[in-house]
């Protein structure tokens, strides 16, 4: 059976209560109008019948109160030590903490993040099985792979917008270009010679160099790695040009100067690099690239699992000791509704499908 297929078969799951008012509105009203042609076993089965599918939606709408009658779930799509291992865990230990019930971090990665996410598309949508996805889980993916083996937007059930983090664009030290635009010069007058570094294809990195390339009418070489910690360590050696990343890895030895920030990717500047210029104030209007997180379920969980999952996640971002934690990752808490996130979701799909497919980008 096709996942998901058990909501259409299921008939008190779409028109229960539509159903037990059929049942009460014909059996009572049509009681009266009867009167005297309907019998005492007729009127007694009548009212027995109305009784009996009144109680329906209250105790369905039980089973969504009494969850979690056991442990949860939170599949990681990413390896342990990642920055999405590091925040997803502090939120299954706060989620714990709300339910009563434990919430246990589970680590399946592979593909990109593809394998775990497409494990939790396929699960039973009963708020037992949910998933921290990424930009890359749930925007960049279904472009980037044939078949990453789910579709982020009909597979899912957005649950909350949990943070984000941007990318500061950074070059090695005797680099002759103070900023932006003279690293555009360069570019120009040494096409496709300048290099840039990347954790690895399909990176958030990766499509950022692919980005600017394409706005600024460019040609770059692209590096990728198979960690960004190798791709820094070559960028302070000078093996390669320049890079787009984290503040967090990036951060020490900028401070250090063994290499220069010129560049941020948020829409204002940034409290940890206040001197670095925004992308669209060094001349690139519209250039904001944030990687993200959001917590989803499989589609088809039910509506009171998810207001309750959301409401949540909201209380954990909104608590300043978790702020600090967070932050000390690099994340800045973002929260919000569902269906931010699906818009999100959408938008995000369509940004980068553009990107990947103008820049003919493929995982390998």
């Amino acid at each position: 059976m096709r996942r998901g297929a058990w909501l259409r078969l299921d008939p008190f799951a779409t028109a229960g209560t539509e159903t037990a008012q059929g049942w009460r509105m014909h059996g009572a009203a049509g009681a009266q109008r009867e009167g005297c042609k309907m019998g005492t076993t007729e009127r007694r089965a009548v009212l027995l019948g109305a009784a009996a599918l009144a109680a329906v939606a209250p105790l369905r709408a039980a089973g969504a109160e009494e969850w979690p009658a056991r442990p949860v779930r939170l599949v990681i799509p990413f390896a342990a030590g990642t920055t999405t291992d590091t925040v997803g865990r502090l939120l299954a230990q706060h989620l714990t903490r709300t339910f009563g019930q434990s919430f246990v971090a589970d680590n399946r990665s592979g593909a990109g993040g593809n394998v775990g996410t497409a494990q939790v598309a396929k699960a039973a949508p009963d708020g037992y099985t949910l998933v921290l996805g990424t930009i890359g889980t749930h925007a960049i993916n279904a472009s980037l792979y044939r078949d990453p083996g789910f579709d982020p937007v009909r597979d899912f059930t957005p649950i909350a917008p949990f943070g984000a983090t941007h990318s500061v664009l950074a070059v090695r030290r005797g680099l002759e270009a103070a900023n932006l635009a003279e690293l555009i010069a360069l570019a120009k007058q040494r096409p496709g010679t300048l290099t840039f570094a990347s954790a690895g294809n399909g990176t958030t990195g990766h499509l950022s160099q692919a980005l600017l390339d394409q706005r600024a009418g460019i040609q770059t070489v692209h590096v990728p790695y198979r960690s960004g910690a190798q791709a820094v360590t070559d960028l302070i050696s000078g093996k390669v040009d320049a890079m787009f990343y984290h503040f967090l890895a990036l951060g020490p030895h900028i401070r250090e100067g063994t290499i220069r920030a010129i560049a941020v990717t948020t829409e204002r500047r940034t409290a940890a690099l206040p001197e670095v210029p925004t992308m669209v104030e060094a001349g690139l209007p519209g250039f904001v690239v944030l990687a993200w997180w959001g917590l989803y379920a499989p589609a088809g969980t039910p509506a009171p699992i998810v207001a309750r999952l959301n409401e949540a996640v909201n209380r954990f971002l909104a608590d300043p000791e978790a702020q600090a934690n967070l932050q000390a990752q690099g994340v800045d808490p973002v929260g919000g509704s569902a269906e931010r996130l699906a818009a999100m979701t959408r938008e995000e799909m369509a940004t980068w499908r553009n990107v990947i497919t103008a820049g003919g980008i493929r995982p390998d």
